[in-house]
C-alpha cells in the first residue's frame, strides 16, 4: 500500500509541475529559479527536521555523498534540461529522460550490483515505444540542424545525472542514512551550486514579486520538490531504481490531461496506442510472473486494434 501511495503521488505531482514551471519563465533566469527552489525545499525539510528532532550531523564521508546526490538531482541536471529546452520541445525531452528507465537498471547493476530483471527492462523498452508514439508528431518534426543535436545530447546527459542521483540515493539508503536528511542536505547543496554558476555566468539574482511566479515557487519547492522527491526516492530504496523510473513514463500522462484542458491537446490515434504500451509496460514491470500471460494478452489486444 505504501509503496502504490508513493508510486501516484510521484506520478500526480510530477505530472502537474509543468504548469508550475510555466509560471517560473521570465524575468527570472532559470537557473536562479532552480536555485530558489531548491533552497526553499531545502529550508522546508531542515525546519521539519529541527522541528520532529531529527538528526542532522553526519560525518565528513556521509555529507560528501549528500553533495553528490545533490549535484546530480537537484543542480546539474536541471541546468541542462533547461539549456535543452531553449531548443528542443518538451514533449521531446520527454521521450529522452524516459530513457532513465534503462539507465537506472543497468546504472544498478554496475554501482549497486543489483539483478537486472528482464521483465523490467522488457516493461521498460514497451514503455519507451509508447511514449516514442504518444509525442510522435513532435519526434517527426525533430531537426538535427543548428543547436537542436546538441540540445538533445543535454537532454541524455542530464537524464543520465539524474540516474546517477537515483544510485547515489539507493546507495545512501542503503548505508542507513535517511531519505528526509540526505533530501535537506542535498537540496541545499544543489541549491548553493546553482547560485554559483548563475554567478559565475553573470546572471542576475532577481526575483519576480508576481502571485504566479511566487505561488508557482512555492508549488514546486512544497509538491514538486519536498514531497515528490520524498516519495520517489523512497520507492527507489524499496523497489529498485528500475521500477522506481517506471514513474517517469507515466507522469508525461499526466501532463497531457491537463494539457487537453487548459490548451486544448488534440489526441492521435498514435498517441492512444501510446497509452497503451505505457500502461502494459508499466503492469508488466510492476507484475509477478503469474501476471505475464495477462500482459501478453493485453499486448496483442493492442496490436490486433492498431
Amino acid at each position: 500500500m505504501a509503496n502504490f501511495f508513493f508510486y501516484t503521488m510521484t506520478i500526480l505531482i510530477w505530472g502537474s509541475t509543468w504548469l508550475a514551471i510555466k509560471y517560473q519563465l521570465g524575468i527570472v533566469p532559470p537557473a536562479v529559479s532552480v536555485a530558489y527552489r531548491f533552497a526553499l525545499a531545502a529550508l522546508m525539510l531542515f525546519v521539519w527536521c529541527l522541528v520532529t528532532r531529527r538528526k542532522l550531523r553526519f560525518s565528513g564521508k556521509e555529507q560528501q555523498f549528500m553533495a553528490l546526490q545533490g549535484t546530480c538531482l537537484f543542480a546539474l541536471n536541471y541546468l541542462l534540461f533547461y539549456l535543452a529546452e531553449l531548443e528542443l520541445t518538451s514533449g521531446l525531452a520527454a521521450v529522452a529522460f524516459s530513457t532513465i528507465v534503462i539507465m537506472n537498471l543497468l546504472n544498478g547493476r554496475l554501482f549497486l550490483g543489483t539483478t537486472v530483471e528482464l521483465k523490467v527492462l522488457f516493461g521498460g523498452g514497451l514503455g519507451l515505444v509508447g511514449l516514442l508514439l504518444l509525442f510522435w508528431p513532435e519526434v517527426a518534426r525533430f531537426d538535427a540542424a543548428g543547436d537542436a543535436l546538441l540540445a538533445l545530447g543535454y537532454c541524455f546527459a542530464a537524464t543520465y545525472l539524474a540516474s546517477l542521483g537515483n544510485i547515489i540515493s539507493a546507495r545512501n539508503q542503503q548505508q542507513g542514512l535517511p531519505i528526509l536528511q540526505s533530501n535537506a542536505y542535498g537540496m541545499g547543496y544543489g541549491a548553493l551550486l546553482m547560485l554559483l554558476i548563475s554567478l559565475a555566468f553573470g546572471l542576475p539574482l532577481n526575483i519576480s514579486t508576481a502571485t504566479g511566479y511566487l505561488a508557482s515557487l512555492f508549488y514546486l519547492a512544497l509538491f514538486g520538490s519536498v514531497i515528490a522527491f520524498g516519495c520517489y526516492l523512497s520507492l527507489v530504496g524499496r523497489i529498485g531504481p528500475g521500477r522506481a523510473a517506471y514513474a517517469t513514463l507515466l507522469f508525461p500522462l499526466v501532463a497531457l490531461v491537463l494539457s487537453t484542458i487548459w490548451e486544448d491537446y488534440q489526441w492521435t490515434a498514435s498517441a492512444f496506442v501510446g497509452i497503451a504500451l505505457i500502461l502494459c509496460g508499466n503492469y508488466l514491470a510492476m507484475s509477478t510472473g503469474r501476471d505475464k500471460a495477462k500482459v501478453i494478452a493485453a499486448l496483442d489486444e493492442v496490436a490486433a486494434e492498431s
